[in-house]
């Protein structure tokens, strides 16, 4: 009893040992937060009167209407899954070889630094951007927004599954190179048994990544279910805009869900 009660009463210790050091930050940081709230320059009349139009706007979108469009809801939110499914297949497919060359461990040095490179390339500019370049190239409509997540898809399976090999168990792989096995058979008995069930979650969570940005992508003329959600925007449609906005909640939640169900069964 007296062990849990201990264990229960038991706190992590501050950051910062020293009492006085620790009020000073606070102290500084609360001083900040004053100076920089005073050189913001609000126009309160204004913030009112935004407030007021904000929730005329919010008003608008209900009841949602999914009736008066439903044909170019289904044709969008088809276009988002295809583009989402495509590009998280192909993503997924191509970043295992890179994820290979980019583990240190495995990999020799000019292997390692180019696909370390291709990681940087393809986690440096945010998924809008590269659809706004892969428009211009391939014109409008859901190949650009595919061919995008597929990139974006390489670059976050890429970091992560090579990070993962790189923390594997060394002992495993040894075991196995001492049985003189070759390099691909140290891949199928010493890592893949180690890094599967994380590579699973990661790819069940890449897919819901892709299907939020697949919405985004819309916008910008990637197709998909955005481009549904930009045009009865531009239309004033706020009651199909909701529509579509529950749509995209639903399935988002959908695939929380079920990404942490098979994140469950493979463990």
């Amino acid at each position: 009893m007296d062990a849990r009660a201990a264990a229960l009463a038991w706190r992590p210790p501050p950051l910062i040992e020293a009492a006085w050091l620790r009020w000073t930050v606070y102290g500084a940081a609360l001083l900040y937060l004053v100076l920089a709230l005073g050189t913001l320059e609000v126009n309160w009349q204004r913030a009112a009167e935004g407030i007021e139009r904000g929730g005329r706007f919010l008003a608008a979108f209900f009841p949602p209407d999914f009736a008066s469009h439903w044909r170019e809801i289904e044709e969008g939110l088809l276009e988002s899954l295809t583009m989402t499914v495509t590009s998280t297949v192909f993503g997924v497919i191509l970043s295992v070889p890179v994820a290979l060359g980019a583990a240190r461990n495995l990999a020799p040095l000019p292997v390692y630094l180019f696909c370390r490179a291709v990681i940087a390339i393809s986690r440096t500019f945010q998924e809008v951007i590269i659809a706004i370049l892969f428009v211009a190239m391939f014109g409008f409509g859901p190949l650009a927004g595919m061919i995008t997540l597929a990139f974006a898809t390489i670059g976050f399976m890429a970091k992560l599954l090579a990070e993962d090999i790189e923390d594997i168990e060394r002992s495993q792989a040894e075991a196995v190179r001492a049985t003189g096995a070759s390099w691909f058979q140290l891949l199928a008995w010493g890592i893949q048994p180690q890094v599967l069930p994380r590579f699973i979650g990661l790819s069940a969570y890449r897919f819901d990544i892709n299907f939020r940005e697949s919405a985004v992508l819309g916008l910008v003329g990637a197709g998909g279910i955005g481009d549904t959600l930009n045009n009865a925007l531009d239309r004033y449609e706020f009651g199909t805009a909701a529509a579509v906005l529950l749509i995209i909640i639903a399935i988002v939640m959908a695939c929380e869900y079920a990404s942490g169900f098979i994140r469950r069964a493979v463990q």
